[in-house]
């Protein structure tokens, strides 16, 4: 395991001044070629860490077997935590830096509790319904956003190996929608699928055709 292990004194100082549901928020996906957005947002308290989240990282630095083990120990451990997606057809429609802010508030939304402070990674202003601050690698370094970041890249990997069941050409099993070169060779095959971001290059640039079987709505809402 590699990388800085994110600490809890961004969280520390908001308690101090008086917040009491600080939500760490993060996405992945948003550079994937197909499937959607995925947001996660998780409200820690202000008591010690459980022994299960003493690994915690940013996902990126982490193994999928320990981003999977991880999972019970933030949602048991966390005051309450949200996930919120956008579709492929919202990334498409809405663009990708509103389908962003799009799943990072239905993330906000699914919270048992509503946060009151919200610490997001990156560096962009979001018009989320309560204060926050943008981080840049908060990731990395603020264990509510790195808790985020492993909830949601679980949960959309998870949903990628299920696509991969229907879509298989395509290797999202391993690549996760991702721009690959076993995904672009399939994509230049038969051409995307209903789950391909079309607003993206490589796949306008690969046209129609390909699969047509329609996932269910469901699924992408």
């Amino acid at each position: 395991m590699t990388g800085l292990k994110p600490s809890r004194r961004m969280e520390a100082a908001l308690w101090r001044a008086g917040f009491r549901a600080v939500a760490g928020v993060d996405e992945v996906g948003r550079g994937a070629l197909a499937g959607p957005l995925v947001a996660g947002a998780v409200i820690l308290g202000p008591g010690g860490l459980t022994a299960g989240l003493t690994g915690l990282r940013d996902s990126k630095q982490l193994t999928p077997a320990q981003r999977s083990a991880l999972v019970p120990a933030i949602t048991s451990g966390a005051l309450a935590w949200g996930l919120g997606l956008a579709a492929a057809t919202e990334v498409d429609s809405l663009g990708v830096a509103y389908a962003t802010r799009l799943a990072m508030r239905r993330a906000l939304a699914a919270c048992a509790i509503e946060p009151d402070f919200a610490l997001v990674d990156g560096n962009d202003r979001q018009p989320f319904p309560c204060p926050h601050r943008s981080i840049i690698g908060g990731d990395g370094r603020v264990t509510s956003i790195a808790a985020a970041s492993v909830l949601a890249k679980v949960f959309r990997d998870d949903w990628m190996l299920s696509l991969d069941e229907e879509f298989s050409v395509y290797g999202f099993a391993s690549n996760k929608g991702y721009g690959t070169p076993v995904h672009l060779g399939a994509l230049g095959r038969c051409g995307p699928c209903p789950q391909h971001r079309y607003s993206f290059a490589p796949v306008r640039a690969a046209g129609g055709g390909g699969p047509t079987r329609q996932v269910a709505a469901s699924r992408v809402r």
